[in-house]
């Protein structure tokens, strides 16, 4: 039961509430500087949770990470309040699952690994204490706060907490498992690590089980036949995991949507002014790298561009080759756009060819808190429009550097001779074709 704390008390701009429980480092119910409500985990002094990259995991059965902070004496984390039910709680007082919900039960845990892995951290403490029960959904929470784990670590997890769930023990045997369930389970738990399948393929596998109804039923009605009282609601309605899983992925397809915007604009600035696109191109590039991995630093980061320079300039050549030839059909191209065109191929595989799309990731990322919905019912209201405005902005800006690229003529300033350099061998290319 949640203990009560002072209404005076507070963490950063949160005011505390009530104390929820312990495990790793205190948790307590708060109010944020918006009214919403939210669960803060205080950590052990030199905790360092990766509180931006803990925001990525966006996933139905993950509990929203909302802010932190991840130094200083008290080092915390700011999560969603979720008004579920601790699984060890759930299964005490229901008696193991089976059925339907034991199969949702391992999916969702599955998949919330998958988000987990996906956004390149690890839980490490995945157990019936991390798991609330929310509508009968899995709802994983206390996500990357133990240090030294790896995925392997959460499949293996993944199988005690399954286990737990279906027989009330996280250490039954193999046998007491339902037939379909005891072969993935065994995978999941393999000695070697290495051998264990990865959380997507357990999700996969889990999706196609077949599981039974438990033989025994249940307790029979007391005589009286009266129902048993419904749960008390609870003030804060959570969604259900259709609807969580269609927000999820209407985030993501507008964080991709407003990152694609920036590199289409970023293009279209290249192909106008091919010097100083390419300067401020690579320059924000290089700055991205450096906001997504900050503790390789700026060495890292500019030398990760320079390696992407050569493969980029294949498509700055290979652009405007290609559209000079395009004489032999009859077609006849400016050399100077051709150069330009040439110049934005070279931006786009800086932004986004493949295997150089981190800056497009890292901006995917850094437009999640505007696509992702609050919590907070003040906020709820304002975050629809905040991405209509982000995207209208956007959108603009694209139209305006699309019309641009293709009616303004391209400036090569401040290196004219380059220019006229490039502009003379891609005519001379053209003749040659001609003739040939």
């Amino acid at each position: 039961m949640s203990g009560e704390t002072s209404h005076q008390a507070y963490i950063g701009p949160y005011r505390l509430l009530s104390r929820l429980g312990g495990g790793t480092g205190d948790v307590h119910r708060a109010t944020g500087p918006d009214g919403g409500d939210v669960a803060i985990r205080m950590l052990p002094e030199g905790a360092a949770p990766d509180v931006e990259r803990m925001r990525e995991v966006i996933s139905p059965h993950v509990v929203d990470v909302l802010d932190g902070e991840p130094a200083g004496p008290r080092p915390y984390v700011v999560t969603r309040f979720v008004p579920g039910r601790p699984l060890g709680e759930t299964i005490a007082a229901r008696g193991p699952m089976s059925g339907d919900a034991l199969r949702l039960l391992a999916l969702g845990l599955a998949r919330a690994l998958a988000a987990i892995h996906r956004a390149g951290l690890a839980h490490g403490g995945l157990g019936p204490e991390t798991v609330l029960v929310v509508d009968d959904a899995p709802v994983v929470v206390d996500i990357a706060l133990t240090a030294g784990a790896g995925p392997a670590d959460d499949v293996r997890a993944w199988a005690a907490t399954v286990t737990f769930a279906a027989t009330g023990r996280p250490d039954a045997p193999a046998g007491s498992l339902p037939a379909a369930l005891g072969p993935l389970v065994a995978a999941a738990t393999h000695p070697d690590p290495q051998a264990r399948p990865a959380a997507g393929e357990l999700a996969e596998a889990a999706s196609r089980l077949d599981l039974p109804p438990a033989s025994d039923p249940r307790p029979a009605t007391p005589p009286s036949h009266q129902a048993p009282s419904p749960p008390a609601p609870t003030n804060v309605a959570p969604p259900t995991e259709v609807a969580r899983g269609r927000e999820s992925a209407v985030v993501r397809g507008w964080a991709r949507l407003l990152a694609a915007m920036v590199a289409v604009i970023g293009v279209g600035v290249v192909v106008m002014a091919p010097i100083a696109g390419l300067v401020l191109t690579l320059a924000a590039v290089t700055l991205l790298r450096v906001a997504g991995t900050a503790a390789r630093g700026w060495a890292w980061a500019f030398g990760r561009t320079l390696l992407t320079v050569p493969y980029a300039a294949v498509f700055a050549v290979a652009v405007p080759l290609c559209l000079a030839a395009a004489s032999v059909a009859g077609v006849q191209v400016d050399p100077l756009a051709a150069c330009a065109f040439g110049a934005g191929a070279g931006a786009a595989a800086l932004w986004t060819a493949p295997g150089v799309s981190a800056p497009v990731r890292r901006l995917e990322r850094m437009f999640l808190p505007v696509a992702r919905r609050p919590r907070a019912v003040a906020a709820v209201a304002r975050r629809p429009r905040a991405v209509a405005a982000a995207a209208l902005g956007l959108g603009v800006l694209c139209l305006l550097a699309g019309v641009g690229a293709v009616s303004l003529t391209p400036s090569f300033s401040p290196m004219y001779g380059l220019q006229q350099t490039l502009e003379s061998a891609v005519h001379r290319f053209q003749h040659a074709v001609d003739r040939w």
